[in-house]
């Protein structure tokens, strides 16, 4: 959740965000106070720059470079999810397993949505010398290298073998790229050099079984960075500075107080620790020569606690921004004077939280920033940069972002991506507005025909209204008015978090499942970030309740708008979204025609009791939202909830997909349903990913899964499916039961 809790959300995008000056997240994201159970992909936990796009379903780095956004100036605390869209898209047609709804468009191979991408991650070094990118080597996701003026002279930076790299960025002086993995999922991160000039790679901390985050950098002191670590309490992270040149690490801070996050300034100074007090309230401590203050400063409410936050410095430490939603519902963009204490409110919106924001690479203020509700809306707040975003406008629509810019400011990478336009990467020259096209993400997508997506806003039926993204078959709605000609098998595709949301742009998933002959359904019920503190409140004790409500009403109205067939609807979901699967198939039967579940916690009291421990510092909020364990009623509220107590009324197909290495929701959850539903002699398919965290990060295992599960749904509502073939023998997951339940998996398991 990241402002999700099983996943963590950004709120001031690094992809927006120069790699020097910048402005800092929101202290729940930088620290990662609040974490996510959805991070591995979109499925996980779907959404725009405000909610993070991740693997299957995540969008391309194109729209905000959102692979990348944890590592540079926050706790590194979820991987590099860069499996979107893509490799191979054939034009010609594959023999369909069952033929649904009629779709005009070839059936697309499974690779083209689940694949690696050819490049994504774009970055310009902070000289401007050096361009860098994410691109398969041996077919994993590494880092290359080449000339800002000669691209084709590419090299390889890294060398992981099995994973993608999780996250890079580059050092300040330009002589390093800097990047972080982890072993099998498991989120122990640790942080790596590469450099340039020789291409030698060193690790640069050496924590066993600990977590390493990145706290700040600075262009002033370009041979630091001030970092964090669970090593010696893995409950609590202290702080260091590491010597990139040396490798050295000097203790700064030790963290005996529980404080889940910290701030530092320009000069590497660290100015706040943040923590969460028992009630739920969000704690703010000075740091003066080393020692936090006796008392907090300032207390941010609990309603507040999820929306509030300090964002960061100026580069000359005179300004503090804030994400704030006190006194508001929404979370507004302040800037508050330090000598004075003096606030000022520089953007605001009734309708959804500030959503991310563009900072000047020398002064570290905010230029521009933007709130997204239906869509992403961009507000200029620096004249300077109003006609290079008035220009790029001009040529790319709404479908840009700026996602890399040199320290100069003289170039920047701008991302290109949209519901139907899977992303590429332009060089942006300032002062001649000459643009250069320097890579397409997914080549083999351009002659594909890609289905729209509509935003909605749909009414719960207490009247709360659901932000919602429907997209449909291409060829279904020949007047692209949102709604097909005869309704259709629908799959509703549920965010992980669930403090995240579902966003507008490219979505693999969608465009998947809606190849496939379905409608597709994603909705932002109660709970989901970035549309108001009361939104959130609203999913307060509601875990399958008011929260699965939302999904039931959204499903109802698909129906009555002549877009789902009744009795034909699937429900999929990672993380939160898998719970939302096992619930909606456990406590309505009647309701789904089927379900997959990737990573979804079956029962809430085991969930809350086998969190990671550095997760510590956010357990009161977790008791508050979900349910409090220490308490009777609480206990019974999360009994009530749970997935578990309910399986013996499961009544329809079920595939479940699990990591064997994942931190957050661990293989128990799925294990004890599918041993409840033995119990009852309930059929189930799980499937098994061996060295696999939370979601899957090797496309081979997600091009697997998806295979499986599109074989499942055409058994289940009757759509197309690419046949199975050898797609299982490169993956690492196993069918521990019920491969005879699926179409070909029996005979296609190693």
């Amino acid at each position: 959740m990241g402002a999700a809790f099983l996943c963590g959300r950004r709120l001031i995008s690094r992809a927006a965000v120069p790699p020097a000056g910048h402005v800092r997240t929101r202290l729940q994201e930088t620290a990662g106070i609040i974490h996510s159970f959805g991070k591995s992909n979109s499925l996980l936990a779907s959404g725009d720059s405000d909610a993070k796009r991740q693997s299957a379903s995540r969008r391309v780095e194109g729209k905000a470079d959102e692979s990348d956004r944890r590592m540079e100036g926050e706790a590194i605390m979820s991987t590099f999810r860069a499996i979107k869209a893509v490799l191979a898209a054939g034009a010609a047609a594959l023999t369909a397993v069952s033929a649904g709804a009629a779709n005009p468009a070839p059936l697309t191979p499974r690779t083209a949505f689940f694949g690696n991408p050819v490049k994504a991650a774009g970055k310009l070094s902070p000289d401007g010398k050096w361009l860098s990118w994410m691109a398969p080597s041996d077919g994993v996701l590494n880092v290359w290298v080449a000339p800002a003026g000669k691209p084709d002279d590419a090299r390889v930076m890294t060398a992981e073998k099995k994973r993608p790299v999780a996250s890079y960025f580059w050092s300040q002086d330009s002589s390093m790229i800097l990047y972080a993995t982890d072993n099998g999922g498991d989120e122990n991160f640790q942080i790596y050099a590469a450099d340039v000039a020789t291409g030698a790679r060193r690790p640069l901390t050496h924590f066993d079984k600990s977590q390493v985050g990145v706290i700040g950098v600075s262009h002033a002191h370009p041979d630091e960075m001030l970092i964090q670590a669970n090593n010696r309490d893995k409950r609590f992270f202290d702080v260091m500075m590491l010597n990139l040149k040396t490798g050295a690490i000097a203790p700064v801070f030790q963290n005996n107080a529980g404080y889940a996050g910290f701030l530092a300034d320009d000069a590497l100074n660290l100015r706040m620790a943040l923590r969460l007090n028992a009630n739920g309230e969000l704690e703010l401590y000075r740091i003066e020569n080393g020692k936090a203050s006796d008392k907090p400063f300032e207390i941010v409410p609990f309603e507040d606690s999820q929306t509030t936050s300090p964002a960061g410095f100026t580069k000359d430490g005179k300004t503090l921004y804030w994400i704030d939603s006190r006194g508001r519902d929404t979370a507004s963009l302040v800037a508050q004077d330090v000598a004075t204490g003096t606030k000022t409110v520089l953007g605001a919106d009734p309708r959804a939280d500030i959503a991310g924001a563009l900072g000047d690479p020398d002064s570290g203020r905010v230029q521009a920033y933007a709130v997204t509700y239906l869509k992403p809306e961009w507000h200029v707040l620096d004249p300077s940069i109003k006609g290079d975003l008035d220009f790029l406008h001009s040529k790319f629509g709404d479908e840009y972002g700026v996602q890399s810019r040199t320290y100069a400011d003289d170039k920047w990478i701008v991302g290109v991506a949209g519901p139907t336009h899977p992303g590429e990467a332009w060089l942006y020259d300032r002062k001649s507005k000459g643009l250069t096209r320097l890579f397409v993400n997914h080549p083999e997508l351009a002659g594909v025909a890609l289905a729209p997506m509509f935003p909605l806003e749909l009414k719960a039926r207490d009247g709360l209204t659901l932000v919602s993204y429907l997209t449909l078959p291409p060829g279904s709605d020949p007047k692209q008015t949102g709604r097909p000609d005869h309704p259709l098998p629908m799959v509703l595709v549920v965010h992980g978090g669930p403090w995240s949301r579902d966003g507008y742009g490219y979505n693999g998933l969608h465009q998947f499942l809606a190849n496939r002959g379905y409608a597709v359904l994603s909705v932002n019920f109660r709970g989901s970030t970035g549309l108001g503190k009361s939104f959130i409140a609203a999913a307060d004790h509601q875990w399958g309740a008011k929260m699965q409500d939302d999904l039931l009403d959204a499903v109802d109205w698909a129906v009555k708008q002549g877009v789902a067939q009744p009795g034909k609807v699937a429900i999929l979901g990672g993380s939160y979204g898998g719970y939302a699967t096992l619930a909606g198939l456990a406590f309505t039967p009647n309701e789904f025609a089927c379900g997959v579940d990737l990573a979804g916690p079956s029962n809430l009291e085991t969930l809350l009791a086998t969190f990671p421990a550095y997760w510590q510092s956010q357990v009161a909020l977790f008791h508050k939202r979900i349910g409090d364990p220490t308490t009777p009623e609480g206990k019974a509220l999360l009994k009530k909830g749970s997935p578990l107590f309910a399986a013996a009324s499961i009544n329809k197909p079920l595939l479940i997909g699990q990591g064997d290495n994942d931190p957050r929701v661990k293989q128990a959850e799925a294990d004890q349903i599918v041993a409840a539903m033995n119990a009852n002699h309930i059929p189930v398919t799980y499937l098994l990913a061996k060295d696999e965290g939370h979601g899957f990060q090797r496309p081979q295992d997600n091009v697997a899964f998806f295979g499986v599960a599109e074989q499942f749904l055409a058994k289940c509502l009757g759509g197309r499916a690419e046949p199975l073939g050898e797609v299982m023998k490169p993956s690492a997951i196993t069918v521990v039961q019920g491969g005879e339940l699926v179409g070909g998996l029996a005979s296609a398991a190693p």
